[in-house]
């Protein structure tokens, strides 16, 4: 197990969305306005029930890595720009090196 030496607070705002032109259209407008400093997207197989029903569909996770402060502002562009009527806007805070997170410091900065 590693253990960090010196940790910093972080947070991971994940969303789903059906299309690849989608996930690249969040990802720039985000990016775009600095309210994260890097997004990871890959490919996923969602199952779930939607209006009583069992679904199976393709889709792209994406992965914000962000500032804590961010968040409300992050959200609130996800909530604005998503196709979806219920977008999964799920937030976990994260930690990571100090390396790490001054760089996200760095690139996230308004």
């Amino acid at each position: 197990m590693i253990f960090l030496e010196a940790s910093a607070d972080l947070a991971a705002v994940t969303t789903t969305v059906s299309s690849a032109q989608e996930a690249r259209s969040l990802t720039q407008a985000v990016l775009g306005q600095r309210l994260a400093a890097c997004v990871q997207v890959e490919a996923v197989v969602s199952h779930y029930r939607w209006e009583g029903a069992l679904q199976e569909a393709g889709e792209h996770r994406l992965v914000f890595k962000a500032l804590p402060e961010a968040v409300p502002a992050l959200l609130g562009a996800l909530r604005a720009l998503h196709p979806y009527d219920l977008p999964e806007l799920v937030v976990q805070p994260l930690r990571a090196t100090a390396e790490y997170a001054g760089w996200v410091r760095q690139e996230a900065a308004a």
